[in-house]
């Protein structure tokens, strides 16, 4: 049965993502805000864009700061995926989150909404706050999880896909994930790259940040949360 296109709950057939035991942290500015190098190999990533793109984005925009809005302009699938929620968390992020505590409580494993954003040139998502998410039974999102999909990346080559576009993931410029205190100066800046996570805290201590404008290629972002129990 084909996936169905833009958002919905139905499954699709996800890329294999290999265990990872040797991910290493590494801190921005404190436990709260970390990057983690080769979360993806180079070849997982250009699948899980190969597949999205098989599945089909559905724009996603907002009217901006004038309305009360941050301003988004990306394209976006959205599903429910609870295996492939599991097969992230424990191919090397439950290790990672360990030691990690929130208000004496650990992290149990991945929100199972799962997004994939996607960012064209002209693209961008303004500066907002991430908000925790219930989960229910307990469990509450406390760190944003993304994964670059594109990037500046260990191979050459483009990526082909089903509707016979090409997607370069080559040479991204623009696209950096920016992060302020709170008077508004920067506190980190985190350009994509291929395979590589970003962790943040979330909820009521979230850093502003905002997605700069790509303006070169194509900027593909997996994304979900991590939830304490």
């Amino acid at each position: 049965m084909a996936p169905k296109r833009g958002d919905g709950k139905r499954k699709s057939v996800w890329p294999a993502i290999k265990p990872k035991p040797d991910l290493q942290i590494t801190p921005l500015k404190d436990t709260h805000l970390f990057t983690v190098q080769n979360f993806f190999t180079a070849a997982e990533s250009k699948a899980f864009i190969e597949t999205t793109e098989s599945i089909g984005f559905v724009h996603q925009g907002s009217l901006g700061p004038t309305k009360g809005e941050a301003f988004r302009d990306n394209d976006r699938i959205s599903l429910d995926d609870p295996v492939l929620a599991e097969t992230i968390w424990e191919s090397g992020l439950k290790r990672l989150f360990a030691d990690i505590k929130i208000r004496g409580k650990v992290a149990v494993g991945l929100n199972p909404n799962i997004r994939f954003y996607r960012y064209m040139v002209g693209q961008k998502f303004g500066r907002h706050i991430d908000e925790s998410v219930d989960l229910g039974e307990g469990r509450m999102t406390h760190y944003t999880l993304l994964i670059y999909l594109s990037g500046s990346s260990r191979s050459k080559g483009k990526i082909d896909v089903s509707n016979n576009k090409e997607f370069s993931t080559q040479s991204l410029v623009g696209g950096e994930t920016v992060f302020y205190d709170h008077r508004r100066g920067v506190v980190a800046e985190v350009a994509p790259i291929e395979g590589m996570a970003l962790l943040h805290i979330h909820g009521d201590k979230c850093m502003l940040h905002e997605a700069r404008t790509v303006t070169k290629n194509v900027k593909y972002v997996l994304r979900s949360d991590v939830a304490f129990a």
